[in-house]
């Protein structure tokens, strides 16, 4: 359990947690990661039998970390000492560990919410768009993503190297346990209000959005490839539409400065498109994340000369489309130019020329990511 003054509900906890062990007859011990607590907490865990291990480090990440540390046994059931969770009730989640599985994840959804026990932002805002995105992302079956009662192997979860010090590690540990393949289950768990008379230590904006920004950054596909083929794809469809003239969505007319919106779409994409590649080499160079041999094998393919060379012929045909231009211009004795194809084709041109130096620039970014390391 991770404390941080808790004196008002952890004697209760730390009751249940060894009533457990004692009417299953389970060999284990109640470990108490206080986190610089100052009301006494330390001592009311030693009063109770628990071990208390002091956690230097502040957040709740860096506690549970510390704890799972210095835990002596082959599993670990993690909670808050806040007794919302039924610690005497935990055996569904032993029995599932012994069964195999790397980590149980309680679902408070299917066990069920008391009145007054979850936020309504959380209930039905934070916990399932997270949760949501986690699966989405990561190909997670979980239905509540965000539960702080989980029991797991801890050589299995030490071996994932989690280092978040926040309430993101909840994700953290989550995520890095699915791309490693782990297998992960759930049961459902009741929750109930918290014995506490002070607010939680959980601050629902800053850390939803450390959770969001967590799940964002370990997933490189969504975050820079989908949104790049969707913006590349959007606005490549549309530049051909609207270059054919007379194009109308209804009763508007989409003309020059809607080919200019389609172009920046374009230059938009390429460069996340090429944000992906970078991404992927720095995972596959420091192992930040696993990545599959599809993405393994387009790493190989796309070598700084091969993109530069991409680059090149991409800027070639813009640098082609702005000379055809000038020679108009230049037909016209350098004079005043309407609007009409030769704007659509300038445009055009100019917009390839930037797509073609953020590629050759990326493809040094990604030279140097991949450099062998003396």
């Amino acid at each position: 359990m991770p404390c941080l003054n808790e004196a008002e509900t952890l004697a209760v906890c730390i009751r249940k947690a060894r009533t457990l062990l004692e009417r299953y007859n389970i060999r284990g011990e109640v470990l108490i990661a206080d986190n610089g607590s100052t009301d006494g907490s330390q001592a009311i865990a030693n009063t109770e039998g628990a071990r208390v291990v002091a956690i230097p480090v502040k957040g709740y990440g860096a506690a549970l970390l510390g704890g799972i540390d210095a835990a002596y046994g082959r599993y670990v059931i993690m909670d808050d000492a806040d007794d919302s969770y039924d610690f005497s009730s935990l055996m569904p989640f032993v029995e599932r560990l012994r069964a195999g599985d790397d980590v149980v994840m309680g679902n408070r959804f299917r066990g069920g919410i008391a009145k007054g026990a979850m936020p309504f932002l959380h209930r039905y805002l934070g916990n399932p768009v997270l949760s949501f995105l986690g699966r989405l992302f990561f190909n997670l079956k979980n239905g509540d993503f965000h539960c702080g009662l989980r029991g797991f192997n801890r050589e299995r979860i030490l071996q994932l190297r989690c280092n978040t010090t926040g309430m993101e590690f909840a994700s953290e540990m989550l995520v890095k346990a699915s791309l490693a393949r782990y297998v992960i289950s759930e049961v459902p768990t009741t929750l109930k209000p918290d014995g506490r008379s002070r607010p939680p230590h959980l601050r629902t904006w800053r850390d939803g959005w450390r959770h969001l920004r967590f799940l964002l950054v370990h997933t490189p596909q969504w975050l820079f490839l989908y949104p790049g083929i969707t913006f590349v794809l959007l606005g490549a469809v549309g530049a051909a539409a609207i270059a054919v003239p007379g194009v109308h969505i209804g009763h508007i007319e989409l003309g020059f400065h809607s080919f200019v919106a389609c172009c920046y779409f374009i230059v938009i994409g390429a460069q996340l498109l090429s944000f992906t590649l970078v991404a992927d080499q720095y995972a596959l160079q420091t192992g930040f994340l696993p990545l599959e041999d599809k993405h393994r094998n387009l790493l190989s393919f796309f070598s700084l000369e091969k993109t530069l060379l991409l680059a090149g012929c991409i800027s070639l045909v813009g640098v082609i489309g702005v000379i055809y231009c000038v020679l108009h211009w230049a037909n016209t004795g350098f004079g005043h130019l309407l609007y009409g194809e030769l704007a659509n084709t300038l445009t055009l041109s100019l917009t390839l020329i930037v797509v073609g130096v953020q590629a050759a620039f990326s493809a040094f970014l990604f030279g140097i990511l991949s450099a062998n390391k003396k």
